[in-house]
């Protein structure tokens, strides 16, 4: 659904509060499978943060599932923050000039804030990559583009992701990244995810929301076209891939690769489908029933930024008060944290979306992007904030 279409239709009147965050949460004015993909991202992220995930993926053994979301979690939250951003420029049809101005300057104040945010967990030292300073920036490289349709934004997102791979080896290749002074600029940069060729994802997202995302028909194309591009990309690398060593020894080896965060061209084909193709699954689910059943994954998914966040402030305390560092990775993952973790945060996030609603660190953003880009306030999808 488009701000179009919202701005055509009156907003139904709930009465009582415990009413309105229930239809905040599952009315018509929501998005829910964007909500599913995103809190599927946010927890897989979990998992790849406090698991032990050794062997690559191989569908006959399900202890090496888990594999899945090694690198794909992270894409998938890339490929949503462009969605996110299309939701917020209008849906399928991009905002008049003078509202797009003001969106842009709304989503470059909350790209600042998130950069900030993403510094000050780095310095919690958690053994993490934290990707908000990429996400940040990946935002800003959007801006631009946000006036653009479907018809060109799909082509420059596939442009973009069978060019760069060839680019970023390039980019990554100088040895002043193993200094220092090297390590403090990838860090906030988010290099461990680079924007350079991580635009692809996002430029995807945003096209996918101006294919308008609602439609059953886009749906489809996203499982389907997803599939083929996952189906191309991990075929490829299990057929013809370079091994570890041929990815470290030569410039093809290392472009000639699926492997997770190598940035390789055959992960960014692959990866780039497998996040379209569970989009549309997740968009596809919540036209049914199960939709309920997903209740708190959704909960989660409308909060992400508060949810990520949590789990790492919540992880530098406890190392901080059990471990001899907060940096102790295997000492960490000792203590079994993924599951009082993960329960903890979809409970938590359950009860905040259907007791108070929005998440507070969304709430925050919003409000300072508002004080920060005054204006009228415009009709928009609740589901479209990224970090809703």
């Amino acid at each position: 659904m488009s701000e179009r279409s919202e701005t055509k239709r009156a907003e139904p009147r709930h009465d009582g509060w415990l009413a309105s965050r229930w239809v905040r949460l599952n009315g018509p004015g929501r998005i829910a499978g964007v909500d599913l993909a995103r809190g599927l991202a946010v927890l897989g992220m979990f998992a790849a943060h406090l698991l032990w995930i050794s062997g690559p993926f191989d569908a006959t053994e399900p202890d090496t599932w888990i594999t899945v979301v090694q690198g794909r979690s992270s894409i998938l939250f890339a490929t949503l923050a462009g969605v996110s951003i299309g939701l917020m420029t209008g849906g399928r049809v991009p905002l008049p000039a003078d509202r797009m101005t003001t969106a842009r300057g709304r989503l470059a104040v909350r790209a600042g804030l998130l950069w900030v945010l993403g510094i000050l967990l780095i310095a919690t030292d958690v053994p993490v990559y934290v990707i908000l300073p990429a996400y940040a920036l990946m935002f800003l490289l959007a801006l631009p583009l946000t006036s653009l349709p479907v018809r060109v934004l799909l082509p420059l997102a596939g442009a973009l992701a069978l060019v760069m791979p060839f680019v970023q080896i390039v980019l990554d290749a100088p040895l002043v990244w193993s200094t220092p002074t090297g390590y403090t600029v990838s860090a906030g940069l988010g290099w461990h995810y680079p924007f350079t060729t991580w635009i692809a994802f996002v430029v995807a997202g945003l096209g996918v929301a101006r294919a308008d995302v609602t439609l059953l028909r886009t749906q489809v194309w996203l499982v389907v076209a997803g599939a083929c591009l996952a189906v191309v990309g991990y075929g490829t690398d299990a057929a013809t891939g370079a091994g570890p060593e041929a990815e470290t020894a030569s410039y093809l080896g290392a472009l000639w690769t699926a492997r997770p965060h190598s940035t390789g061209l055959l992960e960014v084909i692959g990866s780039g489908g497998f996040a379209l193709a569970v989009l549309g699954a997740c968009l596809l689910l919540c036209r049914t029933v199960l939709r309920w059943v997903v209740l708190p994954l959704r909960a989660v998914g409308a909060m992400p930024l508060t949810a990520y966040t949590l789990q790492l402030v919540v992880w530098a305390a406890i190392a901080a008060a059990t471990l001899d560092r907060v940096g102790d990775l295997a000492g960490f993952r000792a203590l079994e944290p993924f599951w009082p973790l993960t329960i903890g945060t979809v409970v938590l996030c359950t009860a905040w979306a259907l007791l108070v609603g929005r998440g507070p660190l969304e709430t925050a953003l919003d409000a300072a992007s508002r004080f920060a880009v005054p204006g009228d306030r415009p009709p928009r999808h609740p589901a479209a904030s990224p970090t809703r």
